[in-house]
């Protein structure tokens, strides 16, 4: 099936916020704080502006509470006399220039009586440090299994290390934008989001509305990875507060430089390992502690934290497995999603720290994973029993054979150059679909899916199309269901209005969970309409036209006809999970993949080139190949970035370096051949035997890439990203 939207982005035709022509539309900006933490002593507005030709909106012009609730109600929406980190939102302004808008910002002076900040998470902070709790400790979370102590002390062999990952910026190709307007009395959001009802959760109690007088619609989304889950929720409130103040609509679209600036990013992480082994490399015992810095306020880095400690351990069956997690505050722009949501993080520090055992030991790094694969029977980290029929070393001898990893190893060691080194390195990754543990059964999914007068279906939910192919999987699996053609399905844009609430976005969860719930609801839509089980095509057609022809007796108090189906989430039997103790089924369904990454070093600029990267995945049944194999290749693609040049620059708790001339991504320049593979074990509970595979490609690249250089230079680099300069020292160490 084609992309449903792809002719409208690839003609241009496609409306993103910044496109929507709006009459009367004034422009908002954001006036930030300079400084990480302190006291709002003034703020002194420059004379040579009328400032009587702007709207402002301070703290005091806030209705409701004065926060952004998510998962606690720490973070303000304006700074209310005192400021957190660099970029906190103190004072909004707005005119209906743009430029004179941006410009009226840059005069506005926020004079902050500075107090001690904290950026180190690993530092203890001094009393005038501390700002959250008693420590500074956002989560703790704890994994035992087993007897670590006792394992360790009996162990032959123990190996320990300590790996680090930095920052990372999103670069969705849209910055982030809303516009706000009321409409009768209901105010109006538009804007880009992964989220809908995140934003309205969010701006009830800011605002101090009614669900019905708040109304958030998606418009279309140029690229999210997380991006677009908690931030859109400030930006939506800043618009919709100078709307308000205004009585007139409100644009705020950020520039490159402030997006980068001011929202969040991937959580810097430092994963300390001691590993205990027997003489044959079978582990016995693995100590783990994951610490995040998660900046300045909450946002999602508990949830994060979450999935980085669960999958810490990496894909093995070992009895005896500690893993100490903690997120720190710190006077630092606030961390919050990104595509992987914590499982990057501990996927570099255990598969990098692999391969450092495997030198230990004078093991071939493959020979050292199969050994230890979790197999069917065996459990994890939680003590959850794996028996999905995957077989996790037909996919690493797969991807071992369409990388040619054993020949190249050859070649490799037979004459090597004086200049140019080759290494190719493996990572075996899994990752968790949906939410962790009881996180689906909270959220209650629901999906409709609405017979039109006509015969056709509106397939309606929360997740949104954001380039992933939310749109063309939806329509695929509900014309598939119902025997119908593509034409006969729209999948609108989520408006918190129209439909149910499906759960976000995220987590690799929308084509698993809510894709099966739109087969449910379909389903559901057949038996409503008295039709036998599988009936398809023109039969249902016509019985849907034939109920709008009959049932105007069933009318609802506005007079609308609606003939719906629906479909509400129910867990997989058999699926129990501990919040407290973190023990048991942390996720329905987990996705297994192996990386092979060969790359080239050349020691005269100490430059590393990814030569040839192949990824083999089981993800369960690949329901639309062409989106899947994007989906791959864009997550090694983002990876890559991180793992070898994606270097935020941070000083006082903020990114220096917010322009994409001094931040570099990869350019296809950049990017090797990179070569995808499927196997498939269908998951009984996704939608027609899918599993989640959005997140999983990006665990991949940092580890195999590192490990390829290892291989190459005989060297153990800790850090990413591995950059020319931090390659130089590592090697002027040696």
């Amino acid at each position: 099936m084609k992309r449903r939207e792809g002719l409208a982005k690839l003609t241009g035709r496609e409306q993103y916020v910044d496109d929507l022509p709006v009459d009367n539309c004034l422009w908002g900006v954001t006036v930030r704080s300079p400084a990480p933490r302190g006291r709002i002593a003034e703020i002194r507005f420059d004379p040579s502006i009328d400032w009587s030709q702007f709207v402002i909106v301070d703290h005091q012009g806030i209705p409701g509470r004065n926060c952004i609730l998510l998962m606690e109600e720490d973070q303000p929406a304006l700074a209310p006399g005192y400021v957190r980190h660099r970029h906190e939102p103190v004072l909004l302004l707005a005119h209906s220039s743009r430029a004179a808008a941006r410009r009226a910002a840059s005069l506005v002076e926020i004079v902050v009586e500075p107090d001690p900040p904290i950026f180190d998470p690993l530092a203890a902070p001094t009393p005038e440090q501390i700002q959250y709790g008693t420590d500074n400790v956002f989560k703790r979370l704890e994994i035992d299994k087993g007897d670590v102590e006792r394992a360790l002390a009996e162990a032959p062999i123990v190996v320990e290390g300590v790996y680090r990952t930095g920052a990372q910026e999103h670069v969705y190709i849209e910055p982030q934008g809303m516009l706000a307007y009321t409409d009768a009395d209901v105010l109006v959001i538009e804007g880009s989001m992964q989220c809908p009802f995140y934003i309205e959760k969010a701006l009830l109690p800011l605002l101090d509305r009614s669900r019905e007088a708040l109304r958030v619609v998606q418009r279309a989304t140029g690229g999210g990875f997380g991006g677009k889950e908690e931030y859109p929720s400030m930006l939506a409130a800043h618009a919709a507060l100078l709307a308000l103040e205004s009585g007139r609509p409100v644009k705020m679209v950020y520039d490159r430089s402030e997006d980068m600036a001011a929202t969040t990013k991937r959580h810097p992480s430092i994963v300390s390992h001691r590993t205990g082994l027997d003489e044959a490399g079978r582990l016995l015992a693995q100590d783990i502690e994951v610490v995040l810095d998660g900046g300045a306020y909450i946002t999602l880095s508990p949830v994060v934290l979450s999935r980085s400690v669960i999958h810490a351990a990496g894909p093995y069956a070992c009895d005896n497995v500690r893993i100490m997690g903690r997120c720190m505050f710190t006077n630092s722009v606030p961390y919050g999603a990104f595509r992987g949501f914590g499982n990057p993080q501990g996927a570099f520090g255990v598969e990098r720290h692999m391969d450092v055992i495997a030198h230990r030991l004078g093991m071939d790094p493959v020979e050292l994973r199969r050994r230890n694969l979790i197999r069917d029977g065996q459990t994890t980290s939680t003590g959850q029993l794996i028996s999905d029929g995957a077989d996790r070393i037909a996919v690493l001898e797969r991807a071992l054979e369409l990388s040619g990893y054993r020949e190249k190893r050859e070649e490799r060691s037979l004459e090597p150059d004086p200049v140019l080194r080759r290494g190719i390195g493996v990572a075996t990754i899994y990752h968790g679909a949906g939410f962790t543990g009881a996180g689906e059964v909270h959220l209650d999914s629901v999906v409709h899916v609405a017979g039109l007068p006509d015969g056709c279906l509106e397939v309606r939910t929360s997740c949104v199309e954001m380039g992933q192919g939310t749109t063309t999987v939806f329509t695929q699996l509900a014309a598939g269901r119902l025997g119908l053609d593509a034409s006969d399905v729209a999948v609108p844009a989520p408006d918190t209005h129209v439909v149910p609430d499906s759960g976000p976005t995220v987590a690799s969860r929308t084509a698993m969970i809510v894709g099966g719930l739109v087969e449910g609801a379909c389903d559901d839509l057949r038996r409503r309409l008295g039709l036998r089980d599988g009936a398809k095509g023109q039969e249902v057609k016509d019985a849907i036209v034939a109920w709008y022809r009959n049932a105007g007796q069933d009318a609802d108090e506005n007079g609308r006809r609606e003939l719906i189906g629906e479909a509400r989430y129910q867990a997989p039997p058999g699926i129990e999970w501990d919040d407290d103790t973190y023990k048991g089924d942390a996720y329905g369904a987990f996705a297994w993949s192996t990386h092979v990454a060969e790359v080239e070093v050349d020691l005269r600029t100490y430059g590393i080139r990814v030569r040839d990267y192949v990824a083999v995945q089981d993800v369960g049944r690949v329901l639309n190949d062409t989106l899947a194999r994007g989906q791959i290749q864009g997550g090694v693609a983002q990876g890559l970035g991180w793992a070898l040049m994606e270097d935020c620059v941070l000083r006082d708790g903020a990114m220096q370096n917010t322009q994409l001339t001094d931040y570099v991504i990869p350019t296809s320049g950049d990017l090797p051949p990179i070569r995808v593979a499927f196997m498939q074990t269908p998951y009984p509970h996704g939608a027609q035997g899918a599993k989640g595979l959005g997140e999983l490609p990006f665990n991949g690249p940092a580890p195999a890439v590192l490990n390829a250089v290892a291989d190459a230079l005989g060297v153990e680099p800790t850090v990413v990203p591995l950059t020319p300069e931090r390659l130089m020292e590592l090697l002027n160490d040696v």
